[in-house]
């Protein structure tokens, strides 16, 4: 890279005195570009006093540092952008937005220096050498201000948080538990709407995590599900320990889930985060029940292998009320399935044909559209499966069916490692 032109420094103190002559107009105008362009940073009046004064003081130290060539080590956020930042991490503004905001106010800040520049007049070599350091110092600068302020935001995101369980769960342990409960009081109390629709997750980490780390991050997750899933207002998010959390959606007067926008989510959490869904319920007992079937569920994935990542009690309800005891659970399979309940692709490749048979009314040419194969395969495969059991499929097909969705959720902790 070529050296840079000796006067560079100079101009662009030139460059920062002028437009710092302006601080306050500067200031305004990238306050009302920013909120104009990301309004989520937005707030009462004294948040809006808050984000004026960081941004006047972000502008000031740019500008400073044009002016007097400081280094970028010995910058450090100033007092107003420091609560601005906490103000926002605990009113749940996403740090994605934040940084937004933060790229575009360094944008209309160098149109203002930009154009300053070029009222100076300079030659062509001076002024393209003093925009490249105008450049690579503020993006230097925004680099610094922009990981310090995730620290922060992380810092009192986990703060918050851990600050506000204690009392909230007490509050829900009080609803789960039917005891008495004024709606009147608990709704203002929890910030949450009980008299609606409510989806009640279950949501752990695999792997322990330090300090709030963990919460943050099922926190984070919870609010991306709400988010993906159109609910009209923040979950009501209840940390039970480092890596285990509960939660509510809201829902409104809908009743609707799209599971698959759900999985989605979950599966693309990294690192990754297993989640366990109940059904939709209304008011006080729906947000009973949901949380209910929602624990039962995981109850069921704790126990499967491999464990899913994500999992809702309507797919599973069967599995899951009968899992109360993994071990009788596998002593039935064994029984019903006998020597078909075997951990090997063979078993496997059979279990999964009978299943689909059993679920397409026993209908060979169904059963071999849905897996893609030959009508007499379909034949050949189910014979086999009546041969290895002793008896026709038909025969207990009741309990066959449930020993099979067992199975298929639960997978090898239900099986035999070899023949019996």
């Amino acid at each position: 890279m070529a050296a840079e032109h000796p006067e560079a420094a100079k101009q662009l103190a030139v460059v920062a005195e002028n437009v710092g002559s302006r601080l306050t107009e500067v200031s305004r105008d990238i306050v009302e570009h920013v909120t104009a362009k990301v309004p989520d940073l937005r707030g009462d009046e004294t948040v809006i006093a808050i984000f004026q004064a960081s941004v006047t003081e972000h502008v000031a130290m740019v500008l400073h540092v044009f002016e007097n060539d400081i280094s970028l080590d010995n910058v450090e956020g100033s007092a107003a952008a420091v609560e601005y930042v906490r103000r926002m991490a605990q009113r749940d503004v996403p740090l994605a937005t934040l940084t937004r905001g933060y790229r575009i106010g360094q944008l209309r800040l160098l149109e203002w220096c930009l154009d300053e520049l070029d009222r100076q007049g300079a030659d062509y070599e001076l002024s393209t050498a003093t925009n490249r350091r105008m450049l690579r110092l503020s993006f230097g600068y925004l680099d610094r201000i922009a990981e310090h302020a995730g620290m922060v935001y992380q810092q009192e995101r986990d703060h918050w948080l851990l600050g506000q369980t204690a009392a909230r769960a007490a509050r829900v342990r009080d609803l789960l538990a039917e005891k008495d409960v004024d709606l009147n009081w608990a709704e203002p109390a929890l910030g949450y709407r009980i008299r609606q629709n409510h989806l009640g997750l279950v949501a752990w980490l695999p792997t322990l995590t330090g300090g709030g780390e963990g919460l943050a991050r099922l926190d984070r997750i919870t609010n991306e599900i709400g988010r993906e899933l159109d609910c009209p207002a923040t979950p009501l998010f209840v940390p039970r320990d480092a890596v285990l959390s509960w939660a509510w959606l809201p829902f409104g007067s809908r009743n609707d889930v799209s599971w698959e926008q759900l999985s989605n989510v979950v599966e693309r959490s990294d690192p990754p985060v297993q989640v366990c869904a109940g059904s939709v319920g209304y008011g006080i007992e729906g947000f009973r029940s949901t949380h209910r079937q929602a624990l039962r569920t995981q109850e069921l994935a704790a126990a499967a292998s491999p464990a899913p990542q994500f999992t809702d009690f309507s797919t599973v309800a069967p599995i899951a009320l009968m899992a109360t005891n993994v071990d009788d659970m596998r002593a039935w399979v064994w029984r019903v399935l006998g020597p078909l309940a075997v951990d090997d692709e063979n078993s496997a490749r059979l279990r999964k044909t009978a299943q689909i048979f059993l679920d397409t009314g026993f209908n060979y040419t169904a059963t071999a559209s849905a897996q893609i194969l030959h009508k007499n395969t379909v034949k050949y495969r189910i014979r086999k499966v009546e041969a290895i059991m002793g008896h026709p499929v038909q025969q207990g097909h009741a309990d066959l069916e449930v020993a099979l969705r067992a199975v298929q959720y639960l997978g090898s902790t239900l099986l035999r490692t070899r023949p019996a």
